[in-house]
């Protein structure tokens, strides 16, 4: 393996808040593939971490579920915190110092299976910033009661065991511990660890700008206003694409940490031949949640079916707003060319007998169905939104305002009604696709990885 697709020598992880397929969308997707991606670039034995207090077998299905759909090789790959407190240990004993609850704070008890105190955790009602709050964590020991400075110093102390364990396994006490953080309250909450053996790199899953998420300059406020403060924390900071790294670089400036790395997919087999494609079927495939907007997909059909009588848009996908959809499809009479089939395991199926990828979406991240679909060598018809579309489609398919009906309609009858155009835009989805390819994408992790890990800790105190 050459030394640009190669990591240096560390221990590995990747740090989420919660991390379920099923639920968490796309984000359940590319979190394990960054973990394969670190595997095949030489980490040994890295761990997808999760700190979400669902109970022990809630996580033991959703472990499983990873091992079934090929995510992650083996399921001793994903820990979580909730999970590791209730099973003990030595590390709990050996964690903060002596002491008790803080004084106007209420407390919830955590028990293990013999209904002992494992730990209690401040609980803050409506708190945006509860994971910041600096009251006592208590851990209960035979020993007696410790405590650990809130909620970012019970992380940092199983990450510190984690990594203990680690350098004691590969007999290096200063080997260096880098950990991924999948989401802005774990970094956050992780900003004050000043190991000069730890280096924290931090990604991004979503725009940050507000609504109508359209307008680089507009005041960004609420989770992401508290983020964009840390950034000059993180060892190295990666962005789902080029345009949203450029835009906060302009606006907020670059600590020098920035790097544009998007997420993957696999490529897979061929994909099914023009000729077996239903000429006029479109299919989008996301949840059924504001984000993604199908509603402007089913509000642009009625002009669809009556330019192409046999056309038919196939949504998969679920989430809070498909009755409400389904009650506009009604409402406009497409019920017999637009169904709503919700959540499928046949993605490349639904894919290969298809014709044309639908996204409505008014912003991302970047988008990762959209590389999906080029993959099985769909054109795609997107809403040009902030961010990832226009850096994933290409010469691939047609971009359109976001939010503007009309074009929408308009992009789609005219590729629906031009076989040669069509088949043209797909002969370049592959090529397309390509560019989120592992192999594609490998080199440009691991010179984030490697620039942070090159360089000393930014949160170390000299």
């Amino acid at each position: 393996m050459s030394s640009d697709t190669r990591l240096p020598d560390a221990d590995y992880v990747v740090l989420g808040s919660r991390i379920a397929l099923g639920l968490d969308g796309g984000f359940a997707v590319a979190v394990p593939a960054r973990l394969r991606l670190l595997e095949a670039a030489g980490a040994r034995e890295p761990l997808m971490l999760s700190v979400d207090g669902q109970p022990p077998e809630v996580h033991a299905a959703q472990r499983q579920a990873f091992v079934d759909g090929g995510h992650v090789p083996e399921a001793s790959r994903v820990r979580n915190l909730v999970d590791e407190l209730l099973a003990g240990g030595d590390w709990l004993s050996r964690v903060g110092t002596p002491g008790g609850p803080t004084p106007g704070v209420a407390y919830r008890t955590v028990r293990d299976a013999a209904d002992r105190p494992v730990v209690s955790l401040p609980v803050f009602e409506n708190d945006p910033e509860w994971h910041l709050r600096d009251a006592n964590v208590i851990v209960h020991t035979p020993d007696g009661d410790r405590v650990l400075r809130g909620f970012r110093g019970l992380y940092i102390a199983w990450l510190e065991a984690i990594a203990d364990s680690r350098r004691l396994a590969a007999g290096d006490p200063d080997r260096l511990f880098v950990v991924v953080c999948e989401s802005r309250q774990i970094g956050e909450a992780l900003v004050d660890w000043d190991d000069p053996r730890v280096r924290l790199v931090h990604t991004v899953h979503n725009s940050h700008l507000p609504a109508p998420h359209d307008d680089p300059e507009a005041p960004v406020t609420g989770l992401w206003e508290r983020w964009l403060r840390t950034l000059d924390a993180y060892d190295a900071v990666v962005w789902p694409t080029a345009a949203q790294r450029d835009d906060v670089a302009q606006r907020f400036g670059d600590p020098g940490t920035f790097h544009a790395v998007p997420n993957t997919i696999e490529l897979g087999d061929e994909p099914a031949p023009t000729a077996s494609r239903d000429p006029h079927r479109v299919v989008m495939l996301n949840r059924l949640a504001p984000q993604k907007r199908v509603d402007l997909a089913v509000q642009a059909w009625p002009a669809v079916v009556a330019a192409v009588p046999d056309a038919h848009l196939d949504v998969y996908g679920d989430g809070p707003l498909r009755d409400e959809l389904q009650a506009l499809i009604d409402r406009l009479g497409v019920g017999g060319s637009v169904t709503l089939h919700g959540a499928t395991a046949e993605r490349d199926v639904v894919f290969d007998r298809s014709s044309v990828f639908l996204t409505s979406t008014a912003f991302e991240g970047q988008g990762l169905s959209i590389a999906e679909a080029l993959a099985r060598g769909l054109p795609v018809v997107s809403t040009d939104a902030r961010y990832g579309p226009r850096e994933a489609v290409g010469d691939a398919g047609l971009l359109v305002p976001p939010g503007d009906v009309e074009a929408l309609s308009g992009a789609l009858i005219g590729l629906l009604q031009d076989d040669a155009r069509r088949a043209a835009l797909a002969g370049h989805a592959r090529e397309a696709a390509e560019a989120f390819t592992p192999d594609a994408v490998r080199p440009a992790l691991v010179a984030a990885l490697r620039a942070a890990v090159e360089h000393p800790s930014r949160r170390a105190r000299s």
